[in-house]
Formats: structure tokens, sequence, C-alpha cells
């Protein structure tokens, strides 16, 4: 998700942009703005926001100016000592508004109604799904892998792998036979290769096979631990921001 904040406190601004990664690590920031000026420029360049944070009382004016001027397409949420311009936010795209000092339970409940109002215009499940459908059939995700052992170029059907882990900088392969191979592929790469309905990137280290899942435990901080039916290097760990959509493409909802 990418998202703009508009605020001229610059410690407020920071505080926000650390409370937004410690909520989803998967949360883009791209820009902190602190006055009217820059942020109508920035605005009426660029295209691909997502979410707006934004104060009301600017460096150089009321943020008002900016949505007054510029033709926003993307959700904001207002964050503002004042509770006198209630009224006014929500005559544009306003879908909550937070009065200081921030928290991260009221950005949490924040980001929560912003999703659930997303969720709420979104295509249908079916066309989802069908959609995804579509788009496999066009990438022809891999069934096989090459992969060398001891000078040998061998064949690996990727419905034989468990998981791949990326040991610190090589990717190694684990079978659910427990046998092991090394490829030069990334994770990225393979992500992208292999069907989304069969492997998942768990986190950084690993993309894992459904099948080999043995079950799933709550973690800390309502993240999930994965426990494979083979050992791993190391603890699964699925991030809170993750959380749901691994729980659904589980079930097969994804």
């Amino acid at each position: 998700m990418n998202i703009l904040i508009i605020e001229d406190e610059i410690r407020t601004a920071k505080e926000l942009q650390g409370i937004l990664m410690q909520i989803d690590e998967t949360i883009n920031v791209l820009k902190i703005i602190d006055g009217v000026e820059d942020a109508t420029s920035y605005l009426s360049e660029n295209s691909g926001v997502d979410l707006i944070f934004s104060d009301i009382q600017l460096v150089d004016g009321n943020c008002f100016e900016i949505y007054n001027n510029v033709h926003v397409n993307c959700p904001i949420i207002f964050c503002t000592a004042f509770d006198e311009y209630m009224l006014e936010a929500f005559d544009t795209n306003a879908v909550s508004y937070i009065l200081k000092p921030i928290t991260i339970g009221k950005i949490e409940a924040a980001l929560e109604k912003y999703k659930t109002l997303k969720a709420a215009f979104q295509p249908s499940q079916t066309i989802a799904q069908l959609n995804k459908v579509s788009h496999q059939l066009k990438l022809g995700y891999k069934g096989t892998l090459l992969v060398e052992q001891r000078g040998k170029i061998i064949p690996l059907p990727v419905n034989d792998i468990a998981f791949f882990y990326l040991e610190i900088t090589i990717v190694k392969i684990l079978t659910h036979n427990n046998q092991s191979y090394y490829i030069t592929s990334s994770l990225d790469d393979l992500e992208r290769q292999l069907d989304p309905q069969a492997f998942y990137r768990a986190n950084r280290q690993f993309l894992i096979h459904k099948i080999a899942i043995a079950n799933i435990e709550r973690y800390f901080s309502r993240k999930l631990s994965v426990k494979l039916k083979i050992d791993t290097p190391e603890t699964i760990i699925v991030s809170k921001a993750k959380a749901n959509e691994f729980l659904r493409w589980v079930e097969g909802l994804e």
C-alpha cells in the first residue's frame, strides 16, 4: 500500500511513519510533505497514492486548499489537533478523522475502516477467482525445476518440493522426503514462476508448499507460526499483516 503523509510537524510525521510500518511492514510511505504548495504539486504529478494521512494546519495554509485544487481519487485519513474541521473533512474523501495525539490503536482502527470500505467496493469473489484462473493459464506456471547435484542436472517436479529456504544468499530446496538441493534462482523469481495456489511466500526466508503444512499456531502480536511436516531450519513466522491472507490461501480462497 502506497501512503502519502502530509504533516508539518516532522516529529509527528516520523512517529506516524513508524506506527504504520509496525502495523504493516508492506506499507510504503512514498513521501512526507509539510505544506500546501508542495502537496498540491506532488498530487498533480503522481497518481500512485493509495491512501493519504493528512494534517489540516500546514506550514503555508490549510490542507483543504490542496483538495480544492487537485482532484484526489484516493481516501484520506485526517490527523489533527482540531475537531472543528470534521464536517469539512468529510466533504472530501475522508474515511476517518483522528484527533492527536496519535496512537497505534487509533491508526489501526482507521486502517481497518479503510480496508473494510475498500473491500466493499471490490469485484465479487467469483469474478476475482475467474480473473485469477485466467491469469494463471496465461502465465503457464512451472511444473518442473532443473537443479544440479554432483555435476548432474536433475529435473525436480515442483509437487515434490515442501519448501524453499533462503540460506544467507543461496536458495535451498527441501522435498517432502527430506532431500535437499540448491538452486540459483531467487525466491522472488520462484514466487513468480510457481503456482500461487500451491506455493506461498510466508516471509523473506520461506516459500512453502500448501500440502507440506502440518499445523498453524497463533503467535505473538497476531502473527502466525507455521509447522511443516518436515523440519525447517528456523520457525516459519507469518506477519500480522499477512496472517488473514495466508489463512484464506490455506482454505483455497486466495
